[in-house]
């Protein structure tokens, strides 16, 4: 019971509070998964997990549909990335349901897929199809990956464990690394000139 609570936390904040940009909800759902045994209690960590992230989905939609597109100049959508929004925006314009079922395959697209799909005003009805559908693919494929592992038998070699655990270490940092570049080599947006109305004469 506390391994479905806390996966079902792990998704929400994931997907919900952008933790994902900071550690890939993947890793925490597998190294999860990897401490279970049996089916039961797999069983229930994978519907925790799908439970957490539409729940995430649903408070995306929420403040999406609260704030509307001038939520792309929020300081929370600056620092996920205005071209990760304009992505997501695109996506749902083209696509709408299908958009927002591939984005929970997509990190750091599916933190703020919902929130683009709630200021587009996609209809509730696709999107709680596409989130639940979503969210099931995505619990059972990372904690069937976590089951996978776990059987066989390298997580008692403790140099394995050490070593994976540097390799997310390290991914981390590289991601953060990459994301201040490219926020620094982005050109600022030009101050439009003014330019004076041409006097009339009389």
């Amino acid at each position: 019971m506390t391994s479905a609570l806390l996966g079902f936390v792990l998704a929400f904040a994931e997907s919900g509070l952008g933790l994902g940009a900071v550690i890939p909800g993947e890793v925490a759902i597998t190294s999860l998964a990897s401490r279970l045994d049996g089916p039961l209690a797999l069983g229930m960590l994978g519907a925790a997990v799908a439970l957490g992230a539409t729940a995430a989905d649903h408070l995306g939609l929420i403040i999406g549909r609260a704030g509307g597109p001038r939520l792309r100049e929020s300081r929370l959508i600056a620092r996920i990335g205005v071209d990760r929004w304009d992505r997501a925006g695109e996506l749902v314009q083209r696509h709408g349901f299908w958009a927002v079922l591939a984005s929970r395959l997509l990190p750091l697209v599916r933190t703020v897929m919902p929130v683009v799909a709630g200021a587009a005003h996609l209809r509730y009805r696709l999107f709680l199809l596409a989130s639940v559908l979503g969210a099931v693919a995505w619990s059972s494929l990372w904690v069937g990956a976590g089951a996978g592992i776990a059987a066989t038998g390298v997580l008692d070699d403790p140099w394995l464990i050490g070593g994976f655990v540097a390799l997310v270490v390290v991914g981390g940092l590289v991601r953060s690394l990459v994301r201040r570049w490219r926020a620094r080599r982005r050109p600022a947006p030009a101050t439009p000139i003014s330019v004076p109305e041409p006097r009339k004469i009389i």
